[in-house]
């Protein structure tokens, strides 16, 4: 399932949750926008949010924005439960 995502890089704490936009997630991650370590946060994040490892994510569109596009392999329904959960926050 595909999904879009807004990544906070530098945040106090991590997580996972609230919507920016319409549709997107709010990923907020610690680690700073250097080198692509925000990036990799945050997909682990998502990952960790969704119940999935991280191999289950992949980074469609994105690599250098805080905007990002991301495919997530299981359980469609399942996926879309956790999701509107999380924009719910």
């Amino acid at each position: 399932m595909r999904l879009s995502i807004r990544v906070k890089p530098g945040s106090a704490r991590e997580g996972v949750g609230g919507t920016y936009g319409d549709t997107a997630i709010v990923v907020r991650v610690c680690a700073r926008a250097v080198d692509g370590k925000a990036t990799e946060a945050a997909l682990r994040a998502v990952a960790s949010a969704f119940g999935v490892s991280r191999g289950a994510i992949r980074l469609v569109t994105g690599t250098t924005s805080r905007d990002k596009v991301v495919d997530i392999e299981g359980n469609d329904e399942e996926i879309a439960e956790r999701a509107a959960r999380l924009r719910a926050g």
